[in-house]
C-alpha cells in the first residue's frame, strides 16, 4: 500500500491550495479517506474524512466552510482543496484510509505527508 500526497506548497493567507493522494496498491473506494495535519507542538488533527459507506463527509471545526474532500475514482485519488488559507492552517498534511468504514478518526495506512505554508 502506497499513498502519495503532493500539491502543498508556499501560499499568502487567503489563498488556495489543492492537495492529491493518490493511491498505489489498494483502491481507495474500499476505504473511508481521511486528511490529518500536524503541527510542531499540537497534536495530529483530523481535518477531512470521507467514508466507504455511504460518502458522508465529516470536516473539522476548523475546516468547515474552507475545505472540501473529494474522491475520483477513475484516478484512485482523493483531493484537499483548500480555500481562503490562514496561517494557523500551516502543517504536514497526510493522506491515510482510515481503519473503519465510516470517518472514525484513525488513520491506518499513511502517506509521507505534504507541507502547507500559510505566509505573507
Amino acid at each position: 500500500v502506497q499513498l502519495q500526497a503532493s500539491g502543498g506548497g508556499l501560499v499568502q493567507p487567503g489563498g488556495s491550495l489543492r492537495l492529491s493522494c493518490v493511491a498505489s496498491g489498494i483502491n481507495l473506494d474500499d476505504f473511508a479517506m481521511g486528511w490529518f495535519r500536524e503541527d510542531p507542538g499540537k497534536d495530529r488533527e483530523g481535518v477531512a474524512c470521507i467514508s466507504k459507506s455511504d460518502g458522508a463527509i465529516i470536516y473539522s471545526k476548523s475546516a468547515t466552510g474552507r475545505f472540501t474532500i473529494t474522491r475520483d475514482k477513475t484516478k484512485n485519488t482523493v483531493y484537499l482543496q483548500m480555500n481562503n488559507l490562514k496561517p494557523e492552517d500551516t502543517a504536514v498534511y497526510y493522506c491515510a484510509t482510515e481503519v473503519a468504514t465510516y470517518c472514525s478518526g484513525i488513520g491506518l495506512d499513511w502517506g509521507q505527508g505534504t507541507l502547507v505554508t500559510v505566509s505573507s
